[in-house]
Formats: C-alpha cells, structure tokens, sequence
C-alpha cells in the first residue's frame, strides 16, 4: 500500500550544482574591476572552475563529512613512543588540496594574486570554512619569512606551491609544497602577547635557539612550520619551528589536546608544549611584533573574507528557499515584507565582499611596488583592522537572520543553515577581538597620520555621490576631531568608519538600487534595530535578484 501521507511537495531543491562565483555577482564584478584586463579571461576562467567545483554535490559532501568526523589527537604510538599526530577524515584531505591546487596559498607568486586568490578564497570556503585557517597560516606566513632572505628564499617556493603533500612527516627540504601554522597566545596573556612567558635560549649556531614553554592556542598542528613569538634576551622574538628537522627527526611539538570547539570542528585547534624545541629566528631580537605583523595583517583579511563568504552563502541558500518556497498564497520570496528581511541581508553580504576585495587589491598594489603602493599601505594600516571589526561582527546576526528565512528548516543540520551559524562568531574572535581591532584602529589614527590621510582619499572618491553619505562622512569627521573620551567610544567610531567606507564603495561600484538601500539605512539612519527594516519605498526586488544564486 502506498505511503500517500508521506508524499512530499512545496519543499525545495538542494542549492546544490551552480558556479559559486559567477552566481555571486557582486564579486565576479569586483574581480573584473581589480584586475587588469589582460588577466580577466583567465581569471575568469579558474574562478568559474574553483566555483562549479564549491557548488558540486562532491564539495558539499566533503565539507559536511569533515565536520562530522573532527580530527583526532594521537599522542603515542601502539608503542609508547611520543609521535604527536592528528587524524583527519579524508574529506579535510580533499578540500585542502583542491584548495592548494586551485592557488589559495598563491598569491605572492601569481599576477594579481591576491585579488585572484581572495575571490577563491570567498568561493572555496563557503563549501566548508575549516580548513580556510591552514590556507590563510600559510598565505600570510610569506610577509613575515621576508624579513630573512634566506629563509624566505627557502620556503616562499614551496609555501605558494600548487602541490599538496598531505601529513607525511617529512624534513621540508624534501617537500614540494609545505603548511604553515602560527603560535602567538599563551594561557596568561592572550592578546597581550608582551606577556608571553615562552622563552628562547641562544644555541651555538647563529640564529638557532631552544624554546620552552606553551602555546594556548595552535591551530593545524600538522602543518610543516610554524611562526611563533618567545622571549629572548632582547625581548619578545619572532621564530620559525620546523615540525621536522633536517636530519629527519621530530622537533620537539607536544600536542597537549586539541580543542573542543564551538564551530570549525573539522580543523584541529590545539595546545602545544616546547621542550627544548629547535626553533630559527626571524627578523631581530626584540622585534618579533614587528615581525610577525604583516603575517596577522594578511590573516586579518581572511576573517574579513572569511565573514564575508560565510554571510554570502548564508544569503544564497535564504534566497533560494523563499525562491521555492510557497506560503499564503504564493512563493515567500514575493512577499513584501520577506523580500524586505532579504534585501537587507544581501545588502551586508556586499557591502562585506565590496570591502574585502577592495582591500586585496590594496595589497596587489603594495607588492606591485607601483606609483600608489605606499598610499595603498597606508589604507591597508587603518582600513584592515577597521574591517575586521565590523565585517565579522556583522556575520553572526546576518547568517542567524538567514537561518530563520528557512524557518525550522534552518534549525536542522541537514539544511547547512547550524553548521554556518557556529562558524559565524569565530572570525570575530581571531586574530584579535573586536576590542583588539577598535584599539589598533586608534593606534594608527593617532601614530600614523599617513593612514587617515588615505582612508580619507579613498572615500572622497565617492564625494558627491549620495548625500547621505557627505553627510557621513561630516559626522565622522567631527567625531575624529573630538578626543575625548575616544577610547570608550572607540567601537563606535570604527563602526562609523567601516560603515562609511563601505558606502563609499557601494555608491562607485553598485548598482544604484544596492548603493541607495544602503545609504539609506546605514548611513541616513532610516532603519531599525533588525534586519527586515528597510525604507518600503526602495526597489527592494532589484537587490533581493542580485542576491540570488541560480543553480
């Protein structure tokens, strides 16, 4: 007898077959406009490919298979011998090295790298975020190597290598391709890294030393190498920790336990203990912030992209449901009230990805070493932190909005929706929390006037444009001159200045139905305290479209 109460009806199809870059037309658009026209067709092409492979069933499968079977700490072989080792589903397997031969760690060796590698990036990880932390370790680890020549000449090759070698345990030197990771935060200090305790001892050879202490947190504890800060008898130090030494033995890297994490549990968050550990200075004694910096910038950028392909498929996967989805009367996404929550979701998910690649052009700029190149640092010193504030502080609510367009749906794991919702705070925890980001912010406004200087270039470039923000940009401007109190306010104020400079992009580079409904709202304050308040007299329909992945 047929089951006819099970008959099922008015339920979507799975998102699932579509090119996640060419669907994503607010960044297929930026791609275009960052990138000089004799890189577009091949850019084009390896984006569209990298995308078609994120929308694949494959791609989702392993992404949701990583995170149901998150890697295991094995500290001791069958033996007793200390071996340290994590275990990852194959799936992690599969995902990192699609990545690494798609050129996530390339950027530094590729024409336009790093606006090429950013939209990757943005595509790539909206299959499964995880593993976007040992990508984005190594990418940013190559800034941080050049301040020794000679060690960068040895690893940026295989750093920024399309070749993938897994987990063997081998010495570098007979690697192709390598992984870095990073060791900054200790128990008692967090943030404050000046009150790390890890201490470095001189050994014979110039530049080498023995470190002793822990790390309180060490994300991909099976990557190859490992950029970490320790005391040395000048002060706080920057140093690279290979996981194999040259003659083929372990470094000393005692894997404590790996964490229990909210979300990202398909990568291997751990504690690590040295003892003794070979470790090779990099950059001076006593310099080792300086140092490591460039690397936490460049990290800063991919919780930046991070955020912004989390709220990206977050918003796609809202507006294919209501797409297919029929209440009252008719399919959710035609009612106005629905298309109005929507509109304002799509408006933060550009507004974040606008930003974030305008910011890696920024640094194609850099490495250019053009004309621009030094106002370009100078945008990226106040406007990397001043994104990572608000991007990732805008992630959580827009992915938990997104997750309720799908009603109950969105409550359940099969949907995605809860796998997206855990990953959405962590972007806004690393690298430095929020209060870290506001306080660096006010670092570079007051010590390095160079960098108000461009950030205040690069929105009056959209001078005129909407008069809501000239507005703005006035109000931001008095709360600039007025220094009292600033620290406490200081949240306040990097709100202002994301929120301005994203206006500005969005009014030069959006469609004027986007660039209006976020003046409108964010700007000229005609919005409320939830999403799904936007002004009803707006072509709210237009945006809703734009948003709209078609499988």
């Amino acid at each position: 007898m047929a089951a006819t109460t099970h008959t099922v009806t008015n339920q979507p199809p799975p998102l699932v077959g579509y090119d996640v870059f060419t669907a994503d037309r607010a960044l297929a658009e930026a791609v275009e406009r960052h990138l000089p026209p004799e890189l577009h067709e091949e850019a084009r092409t390896e984006l569209s490919t990298l995308g078609t492979s994120a929308g694949s069933v494959h791609a989702q499968s392993w992404g949701a298979l990583a995170n149901e079977n998150p890697p295991k700490l094995r500290t001791h072989d069958r033996y007793g011998h200390r071996i340290d080792e994590v275990d990852f589903h194959p799936s992690w397997h599969r995902l990192l090295g699609h990545a690494v031969g798609a050129g996530l760690t390339a950027a530094w060796a590729t024409p336009g790298g790093h606006v090429r590698r950013a939209a990757g990036f943005l595509v790539w990880t909206q299959a499964e975020a995880g593993h976007g932390c040992p990508l984005s370790m190594t990418h940013a680890a190559v800034p941080a190597l050049r301040a020794d020549p000679e060690l960068a000449a040895f690893w940026e090759p295989k750093l920024t290598s399309r070749v993938y070698e897994g987990e063997e345990m081998r010495p570098a030197a007979q690697k192709s391709g390598v992984l870095f990771g990073m060791g900054m935060t200790e128990k008692q200090g967090g943030s404050d890294v000046r009150t790390n305790t890890t201490a470095a001892a001189p050994l014979a050879a110039e530049g080498e030393y023995a470190l002793t202490g822990h790390k309180w947190f060490c994300s991909a504890p099976m990557s190859d190498g490992f950029l970490v800060l320790a005391q040395a008898a000048e002060g706080l130090t920057c140093f690279l920790v290979p996981r194999v030494l040259e003659d083929g033995a372990r470094n000393t890297f005692r894997i404590q336990r790996l964490k229990d994490k909210l979300g990202n549990r398909s990568n291997a968050s751990s504690e690590i203990e040295f003892d003794g550990t070979w470790a090779r200075r990099v950059g001076e004694e006593g310099r080792g912030v300086r140092t490591i910096i460039e690397m936490v910038a460049a990290t800063r950028l991919d919780c930046v992209l991070g955020s912004a392909a989390l709220m990206r498929q977050a918003v796609a996967q809202a507006v294919h449901h209501t797409a297919h989805r029929s209440a009252f009367g008719g399919p959710l996404l035609d009612k106005p009230l629905m298309r109005n929550v929507l509109a304002d979701l799509a408006l933060e998910s550009e507004a974040a990805t606008v930003l974030g690649m305008r910011l890696a052009a920024a640094y194609d700029a850099v490495e250019a070493d053009g004309g621009d190149a030094e106002g370009e640092r100078a945008l990226l010193r106040l406007a990397v932190p001043t994104a990572k504030y608000w991007v990732t502080k805008r992630c959580t609510p827009t992915v938990a909005e997104a997750s309720e367009c799908l009603g109950g749906n969105g409550y359940v794991e099969e949907s995605g929706m809860p796998r997206l919702l855990r990953e959405a705070p962590l972007n806004s925890i690393w690298e430095g929390s929020g209060n870290v980001q506001a306080l660096d912010v006010l670092r570079a406004l007051q010590r390095e006037p160079r960098a108000l200087d461009a950030y205040l270039t690069e929105i009056g470039r959209a001078r005129g444009a909407d008069h809501r923000l000239d507005a703005a940009v006035k109000g931001l401007l008095t709360e600039l001159a007025d220094l009292e109190g600033l620290e406490a306010r200081a949240r306040r104020v990097v709100e202002r200045m994301a929120l301005v400079l994203q206006g500005s992009l969005l009014a030069r580079f959006a469609p004027p139905q986007v660039a209006d409904a976020f003046c409108a709202s964010r700007l000229g304050g005609d919005w409320g305290a939830a999403f799904g308040t936007l002004p009803h007299t707006l072509d709210l329909g237009a945006v809703v479209e734009r948003a709209r992945a078609v499988g």
